[in-house]
């Protein structure tokens, strides 16, 4: 469909064009020399002491679930309103997700009083996602995991770029996970990073992220080693020079990307609020700068989504949802909820929607949506 307002969209250039044709031409397209550039400079921006770049987020989840050595009987608390790889990466190792709730209405970020009430003796991490870029309570949420000697996983996917006291979301817990899929704020089609600054973890992810060798086909290809040694049991989840290249570029537009996310974020807000009193947008004054990956509205009690989301669409506007409940999934109905009820997330997934937010939007487009809203609350009642 020809949407006038699509949910978001891409910003691939003739930089982004011009790095993948250089990585064709250079004859060498697995991980090699133009992925450890991309790894050095998502360091430096995110001032993360390692970083490794992978084939997607859901694998970076995965190894730092694996690299705590989970297995069946484990428990990992998890929020619910969130992508469902993020429970996926904590069943990969036969360890069982546990359900938490988020934490109100105006901040969809992990509930710190959930956590407590899933805690159980069986608990060996938890994992936090940083919901549209904006950030959990992170020094509450470590206080309280440090006197219970939990790991605290960073779900960063929707992140880069958002901090927290001056420092980079992903940098907080023991390792932090981010998404460069094809609709983030740094898009690379597929690919993803995970960052640590523990020395022992970040040779465990070297390992666990190319079948637990010890040298890799770049080094040998350099002449810095001729054979290796197999020390784990990994996996296959490197990135190629392809989407590093692309990775490289975006990365050196982030910043004027993500403060153009501001700037529609806050127009949002002003027109929402002059326009549709009656709708809920949330993180009004929440601490901390997001990167705004996705613009989350709550529709009031009285409104029927689909019919919204079906008005939306006849304006030719784009919607979604950011997220059915993982809990919800048939797949996932026979594990455990946890001992805490889940009565917000189940409240706002049922009136959550989605509107458009990406950097090329122009003002008139964001004007254009918030009539739309206007028009669709009154049908959706």
């Amino acid at each position: 469909m020809n949407w006038l307002v699509p949910l978001s969209d891409i910003q691939f250039g003739p930089e982004e064009k011009g790095a993948v044709q250089a990585v064709l031409e250079s004859g060498w397209l697995t991980m090699g020399e133009v992925t450890h550039q991309f790894e050095q400079e998502f360091m430096a921006y995110t001032g993360a002491k390692h970083a490794f770049a992978v084939s997607n987020a859901t694998v970076a989840l995965h190894m730092a679930c694996a690299a705590l050595d989970l297995k069946p009987g484990d428990e990992v608390i998890v929020p619910s309103l969130t992508f469902v790889a993020t429970a996926n990466a904590v069943r990969y190792t036969g360890a069982t997700p546990v359900f938490a709730d988020i934490t109100s209405e105006s901040d969809l970020t992990i509930s710190l009083d959930s956590i407590k009430k899933a805690f159980t003796p069986r608990s060996r991490a938890i994992i936090v996602m940083h919901y549209a870029g904006y950030a959990c309570d992170m020094p509450a949420i470590l206080a309280w995991a440090k006197e219970n000697n939990l790991p605290v996983i960073e779900d960063a996917a929707h992140a880069v770029g958002s901090y927290l006291d001056n420092r980079h979301l992903g940098t907080w817990g023991m390792a932090g996970c981010f998404s460069f899929f094809s609709n983030k704020n740094l898009s690379t089609g597929e690919g993803g990073m995970i960052v640590t600054e523990d020395d022992a973890l970040a040779e465990k992810f070297s390992l666990l992220r190319s079948h637990g060798m010890t040298s890799l086909t770049w080094d040998r290809h350099e002449g810095h080693a001729w054979s290796y040694d197999v020390a784990a049991l990994g996996y296959n989840y490197r990135i190629d020079e392809i989407h590093s290249a692309i990775g490289r570029e975006q990365l050196r537009k982030l910043n004027a990307n993500n403060t153009r996310r501001r700037e529609i974020t806050a127009l949002y807000r002003e027109m929402l609020a002059q326009h549709c009193p009656d709708l809920g947008v949330p993180f009004a004054h929440h601490p901390g700068v997001s990167a705004h990956h996705i613009m989350p509205v709550i529709l009031p009690n009285s409104a029927n989504r689909l019919q919204f989301m079906e008005t939306m669409k006849t304006h030719g506007i784009q919607t979604s949802i950011h997220y059915p409940p993982i809990h919800t999934f048939t797949d996932f109905r026979s594990q455990p909820v946890g001992p805490a009820s889940l009565e917000v997330t189940e409240d706002i997934a049922r009136r959550e929607v989605t509107l458009p937010l990406y950097p090329l939007m122009t003002d008139a487009q964001v004007e254009l949506v918030v009539n739309a809203v206007a028009d669709a609350l009154v049908k959706a009642r």
